[in-house]
């Protein structure tokens, strides 16, 4: 065999093959990448990593993926469900934190990560660079915009309070609203820090806000949440999103007194008010009562002094005009003169009418003496004979009626339908109706033929006969009554034309 077929040739072997004291055997791409798994881990079980989060993403089952990087490497890395369960923040884009956990190498892509057991933001800078990014983002969707705020109420009957039972918060605030004006309160008992505060705290907001009154418990005319002071760490569950979102969707007014006086949350700008202390808060939220009994009893006395300055002022004017008002005497002279005025030309006048009535009198009776009576009489007994009734004239008006009466009867004489039956003439009848051409008559087929001394029956063409009937005689009430002309298809013609 030539030395380029020979199959042990060191230069170029086609197949591989062991040999005699060679310690290496081929190890399968699984078994080397679990070699390296397992070295990966022994060595680098437990580690702490600094770095900024980049592409993160939150899968459906919970768990996180992001990658850790910094100016010169990229490390990929994963958190589980569990853990990222019990993270204080939510992880974001930028933010620098320090990742604790463990290498690991994923043999399905030949790539290495850490599979992060717990993420903490990398000092006040990062926490502060987060807080800033959340702020300005919730701000950008008018989550702190002035317009949302809802005026507080002046006396709230019933107060909601979100904060722990334990502390000293709840009890600085039920010992400030019992000094000021004992009020209904209700507590809804969260973690104001550490791992679920968030979520408790958010829950009881909106819990507060589904309240509908009509329940065993009062819905809150006021919320207030409220923590003591600490720092940014402690404080961090009142900047998480879903309490800023809690707070500013709340349909009921809410003080955010978390903190001290120079402790400021995203909470305090997504609250209708912010309160620099709790103690600070049960002040916004009612009056004093010593005061406003003191208000009320103020504002009795002024109304009372009042009306009664009042009165006084009225009375004053009152006396004032009684003195410039005129006496009675001064308003009812002028009328009495008037009246003795009157009563002097009644006197007169009716003296006046008596002599008046007398003289028309004396006219009337010269009037009525005997021989004008009989004059008159006469006179209307001559008119009386005037207006007599004469026979002639009777005679001849009753001669002219009677020859109006002959003319109008000798019309209707002429008018009579079955005046021409008597000359041998007949009328064609069908179906109540006058038959008046060929037309008609063929398209009757039956018609009925009326003389002066009866009538009878006859049939059109091929019609057949109608049953013979004796000739019936016209009497005049018989006659077929005339229609108007407005219900006759064709208008009646004069038979002598």
């Amino acid at each position: 065999m030539s030395p380029e077929f020979d199959v042990y040739d060191s230069s170029g072997r086609l197949l591989a093959e062991e040999r005699a004291g060679d310690n290496a055997a081929a190890l399968s791409v699984s078994e080397l990448s679990g070699l390296l798994k397992r070295t990966v881990e022994d060595r680098f079980g437990h580690v702490r990593l600094r770095g900024e989060i980049s592409g993160f993403k939150r899968a459906a089952s919970g768990h996180l993926y992001l990658a850790l990087k910094d100016e010169n490497a990229v490390l990929d890395g994963v958190m589980w469900k569990g853990g990222a369960q019990r993270l204080a923040f939510s992880p974001q884009d930028g933010v620098e934190v320090i990742a604790t956990g463990k290498l690991t190498t994923y043999p399905g892509r030949s790539k290495y990560q850490i599979v992060i057991e717990r993420m903490e933001l990398a000092g006040e800078g990062a926490l502060m660079a987060l807080l800033e990014k959340l702020k300005a983002r919730l701000a950008g969707e008018g989550l702190f915009a002035v317009e949302r705020k809802k005026a507080l109420p002046f006396l709230p009957r019933t107060i909601g309070v979100v904060t722990s039972p334990t502390g000293a918060v709840i009890r600085d605030i039920l010992h400030r609203l019992a000094d000021r004006c004992p009020t209904n309160v209700l507590v809804w008992p969260v973690l104001v820090q550490g791992q679920g505060a968030a979520e408790q705290v958010a829950r009881a907001v909106r819990g507060f806000s589904a309240m509908d009154g009509g329940g065993p418990l009062p819905r809150p005319d006021l919320v207030i949440v409220a923590r003591g002071g600490g720092s940014i760490e402690d404080l961090w569950s009142f900047n998480e999103e879903i309490v800023v979102r809690a707070v500013a969707d709340c349909t009921i007014p809410i003080i955010s007194a978390v903190g001290h006086e120079t402790d400021t949350t995203l909470c305090d700008y997504a609250a209708d008010r912010r309160a620099p202390t709790p103690t600070a808060a049960a002040e916004m939220a009612v009056p004093v009562r010593a005061e406003l009994l003191a208000g009320l009893t103020e504002m009795g006395l002024r109304a009372g002094r009042a009306v009664r300055r009042g009165a006084a002022q009225a009375r004053e004017r009152l006396e004032m005009q009684a003195r410039l008002m005129p006496t009675p005497d001064m308003l009812l002279s002028p009328q009495r003169q008037r009246l003795d005025d009157a009563s002097a030309r009644l006197n007169r006048g009716l003296s006046h009418r008596l002599v008046v009535a007398r003289a028309h009198l004396n006219e009337a009776g010269g009037a009525l003496r005997p021989a004008l009576l009989r004059q008159h009489v006469q006179r209307a007994g001559e008119r009386l004979d005037r207006l007599k009734l004469r026979p002639d004239y009777l005679q001849r008006a009753l001669s002219d009626r009677a020859i109006v009466l002959d003319r109008v009867s000798r019309h209707f004489a002429s008018l009579d339908p079955d005046r021409p039956l008597q000359k041998g003439y007949a009328r064609v009848m069908a179906q109540g109706r006058l038959v008046q051409s060929v037309a008609a008559a063929q398209a009757a087929g039956q018609v009925t033929l009326h003389f002066k001394d009866g009538a009878v029956d006859a049939a059109i063409g091929d019609a057949p006969p109608l049953e013979k009937r004796p000739p019936v005689a016209i009497s005049p009430s018989s006659r077929p009554v005339r229609k108007t002309r407005e219900a006759d298809e064709t208008p009646q013609q004069d038979l002598f034309s």
